[in-house]
């Protein structure tokens, strides 16, 4: 595929590094194998997340009102389609919608309704079988399930480890839902470790960041 029109269409060495692995999990299988998002701290603007993706990722803009205006949107906008990419904006259904984004990601906090199709495509984030669960009724796409590995984001967090992942993923894909590993992703091995627990990729902030 060719590279954007910005000349940032292939990504950082690490961001396409983690996408080769990534890739590889959900055994042959079309779809989006890595998801990034952006932090408030360590990684709040948008244009420079999506600049470190790969082209056919996926961008969670967490912007919770910060600098979400029309034309920032739409200058990010233009770049996520430059670069064959999916752009979703967390926790604002009503922004997402005025702003024409591609999906909406919703925290665990907001599963607790149905939202529509007109949302576009909608990720979840989840900690647990039953958060897996309204997900699915909340109508989500994809699920984000964490924390996987211990992560410098939350210290002392308890983790769930491969075996706990392995089962949640496979009830995330029996209520149709694709899951994706978050939390503590951080190298190689991580990723082979993941291999066989029916993960469809990874997300996170880290793998974006040099």
């Amino acid at each position: 595929m060719a590279g954007s029109a910005y000349g940032k269409g292939r990504g950082n060495a690490k961001a396409r590094a983690f996408h080769s692995a990534a890739s590889r999990l959900s055994g042959g299988r079309a779809g989006i194998a890595l998801i990034g998002m952006t932090d408030a701290t360590r990684l709040p603007d948008p244009l420079k997340a999506l600049d470190a993706l790969p082209a056919g990722c996926a961008l969670i803009w967490r912007a919770y009102g910060r600098g979400a205006g029309t034309a920032a949107f739409q200058r990010l906008a233009a770049r996520t389609r430059a670069k064959n990419s999916l752009l979703l904006i967390a926790g604002e259904p009503r922004l997402g919608r005025r702003l024409g984004a591609d999906g909406l990601h919703l925290p665990e906090r907001m599963l607790t309704r149905p939202y529509g199709s007109e949302q576009g495509a909608i990720t979840a984030a989840a900690h647990s079988e039953a958060a897996i669960h309204r997900a699915a009724r909340a109508g989500a796409v994809a699920v984000l399930i964490s924390p996987v590995f211990p992560t410098a984001s939350h210290p002392g967090a308890v983790t769930l480890g491969i075996v706990r992942f392995a089962r949640l993923a496979h009830l995330a894909r029996a209520l149709g839902m694709e899951p994706y590993a978050l939390g503590g992703v951080e190298t190689a091995e991580h990723i082979r470790r993941l291999g066989g627990t029916g993960a469809a990729g990874i997300a996170g902030i880290s793998l974006l960041l040099p």
